[in-house]
């Protein structure tokens, strides 16, 4: 099992996957620009190559291939570079792609059900890289890939192994191992019991092989694009976590945020990992703002994470100046703040029980989870990530979103939780028994199954509404058919006329609300549990209806009351998160604000990555100053002072029923305070 290790903050994640095609690879390296060039960005932990997604090696090598247009060791170049000047040097080897084993040994390959074979590129005349089946010979030859490069750099900041899944192969030895284990490939669940063998395979001999030289304490990280909540049973083969999260290559500034908050609770120190690049990884000349990289490097000390910013070095070794000019003015803002960001833990008044957590097939961005984390963020309230291992005793509110059905160990954790004076907050189709057949909690409530409408109305209670509506607001997915009997209603559904169909449509989109509500109740509250009967989180990602955001805030502040921890003016473009830094005997006030605008569109064209199409993307470029900010915070210490860190100012402030007020000066970007 890997020790647990302390990261540092500023790393970079050096990409280097490199075509056999190119000639003269670090003919242009230099120790001393290589040296200045990270020096003067302030980065103080890079990851080096010593095998990419090609295939090549590029250090001597007697198990794999060395690149055939490098002559020198090009790795132990760049890894001795880094040591005279205190540089932390973690080393990355390619583990589920490589496209110089597919070739020399295409019965290595994953192939998946249907015959065709699995990864980037499918077809024989396809570009991109081929994924490799851990049940078969490959593994060892891997294994014995992160012995050698582990003992040949014994001082080594750990081993990053990459592309680590397993896909439901149907290959040669994937078919043995399902034969020899008593599973039937027909079955999809038995190919995916394979996999998952396959994968505790990996793990288990790449932590002996990573472990095989002489630190024995060897730091390890396993990547798969994603932490996934909820598996938890893999983590005892990471020495650390690194959140892949580009914002513009595919995570969007929703992932990083729910992916920090729940990293925090698994025990780990951990880095978040943005890129550079405009678009995605393999981006040669492609560059995001110099604002967007200090916004996103921001946001990672806020979420109490460590920095990496994503590179691809040039084929001719040579460090791009601009990249790391770029990178400079992010890192050198990260150094002046360090010390307020070591050692901390979020304050949090809600948690969400993920959704992915509970429903692993929706992956990445699933869409209750990031509806949630959307509408908490631009509320500004202070909240966690959970799977259902972890406690739900120290948040004052858990939210179920949308999507959770609530089986019987679920169901007595949250009546523990409830008798403990927890509240819980459900949404949609949340709270109903797995089999669907009705309501695993005592709502208060009658449930009568799905409406037939879609969409359908809503109208909360009038201490509910949105400030600038007073009629029914539309709702595109379908509400639960619940009545409230002892519980308390929040509101009314309206249904339309009928829903849209050959011979029943009315206008562009649907037919409106009729004038008499329908009698079913769009809400209910009794005791500590508030349902609505709308997947509203969903909703919210799909369609980022204002009204329908006003209405969860005004219900969220309703259930928290006045005892909720922060206050602010702040605009919902705007971010808040507050940490405890309970060493230092303080709390610490992060200010966030970097509107992203989207730009580009979509267009078909060749000759691009992976991708290949363009889509709009998210940018973050102008930095809009905002404030003065109030400020109320309620805090189980007496508050000394408060200041601007890493300034030093001063901020006046006033004390009064629990809670200590004041004023943060007009920002741009980021603004910490301290509360000593």
């Amino acid at each position: 099992m890997p020790t647990k290790h302390a990261l540092r903050f500023r790393q970079i994640h050096l990409d280097f996957h490199t075509s056999p095609k190119i000639p003269r690879i670090g003919a242009r390296f230099n120790k001393k620009h290589w040296q200045r060039t990270l020096q003067e960005a302030h980065v103080d932990s890079i990851t080096l190559f010593a095998k990419c997604h090609h295939g090549w090696s590029y250090h001597p090598t007697t198990v794999g291939q060395v690149h055939p247009h490098l002559d020198f060791d090009l790795l132990r170049a760049q890894f001795d570079a880094c040591k005279e000047i205190d540089i932390n040097a973690p080393i990355y080897l390619s583990a589920g792609l490589d496209n110089v084993a597919s070739y020399e040994h295409p019965e290595w390959r994953e192939v998946g059900f249907d015959g065709k074979m699995s990864g980037w590129a499918a077809g024989l005349l396809d570009a991109g890289f081929h994924t490799m089946d851990f049940h078969s010979p490959y593994l060892d030859y891997l294994c014995e890939q992160i012995a050698e490069v582990v003992d040949r750099f014994p001082e080594a900041d750990g081993i990053f192994l990459d592309i680590i899944s397993q896909n439901q192969s149907c290959g040669r030895w994937s078919l043995d191992f399902m034969r020899e284990h008593g599973l039937n490939p027909k079955l999809a669940e038995d190919r995916e019991r394979s996999s998952e063998q396959a994968l505790e395979k990996y793990f288990r001999k790449s932590v002996e092989a990573t472990h095989s030289g002489s630190n024995k304490n060897m730091p390890v990280f396993h990547n798969s694009g994603h932490i996934a909540p909820g598996q938890n049973s893999i983590l005892h083969h990471f020495s650390h976590l690194e959140l892949e999260s580009l914002p513009t290559g595919g995570w969007g500034y929703d992932h990083f945020p729910q992916s920090a908050k729940y990293a925090s609770n698994l025990g780990l120190d951990f880095l978040g990992m943005t890129g550079k690049f405009h678009t995605t990884w393999g981006e040669f000349g492609g560059f995001k703002h110099p604002n967007a990289l200090r916004y996103e490097c921001a946001s990672m000390l806020a979420y109490g994470s460590k920095c990496s910013v994503g590179d691809q070095l040039h084929p001719d070794g040579r460090l791009d100046d601009s990249t790391y000019q770029s990178i400079g003015q992010a890192y050198r803002e990260v150094e002046a703040r360090e010390p307020w960001c070591t050692g901390v833990r979020g304050v949090a008044d809600i948690a969400i029980l993920s959704s992915e957590s509970e429903n692993p097939e929706t992956k990445r961005n699933n869409r209750p989870d990031v509806g949630t984390g959307r509408i908490l963020l631009e509320g500004h309230f202070l909240f966690t990530v959970l799977d259902r291992s972890m406690s739900f005793d120290p948040y004052r509110l858990l939210i179920l979103p949308d999507d959770i059905a609530v089986d019987v160990r679920l169901a007595r954790k949250l009546r523990a939780y409830l008798r403990n004076g927890g509240k819980v907050l459900l949404s949609g189709t949340s709270g109903l028994k797995p089999d669907g057949t009705g309501l695993a909690l005592d709502l208060g409530a009658r449930w009568s199954g799905q409406s037939e409408y879609q969409p359908d109305f809503m109208l909360p209670e009038k201490r509910l509404r949105p400030t600038f509506v007073d009629s029914p607001f539309v709702a595109y997915l379908p509400s639960q058919r619940i009545t409230a009997t002892r519980g308390r209603s929040l509101g009314q559904i309206y249904d339309p006329y009928f829903n849209r169909t050959w011979d029943h449509f009315c206008s562009h989109q649907h037919a409106p609300a009729r004038p008499e509500a329908s009698g079913y109740d769009l809400g209910v509250r009794h005791g500590g549990i508030t349902y609505l009967a709308h997947p509203v989180f969903t909703l919210y990602q799909a369609y980022g209806s204002v009204a329908c955001k006003e209405f969860l805030h005004r219900l969220l502040r309703s259930i928290l009351g006045p005892r909720e921890t922060l206050a602010t003016n702040l605009p919902s473009t705007a971010r808040a998160i507050l940490n405890h830094q309970a060493d230092q005997r303080r709390y610490v006030l992060h200010l966030l604000h970097a509107p992203t605008v989207a730009r580009g569109g979509e267009m078909a064209h060749q000759g691009g990555n992976i991708a290949n199409n363009a889509v709009p993307i998210e940018v973050v470029e102008d930095l809009i100053p905002i404030g003065p900010v109030e400020v109320s915070l309620r805090v189980p210490h007496k508050v000394t002072k408060a200041h601007l860190v890493p300034s030093g100012r001063k901020l006046k402030v006033t004390q009064s029923k629990g809670r200590i007020e004041f004023r943060v000066p007009r920002f741009s970007c980021h603004a910490m305070v301290a509360v000593e």
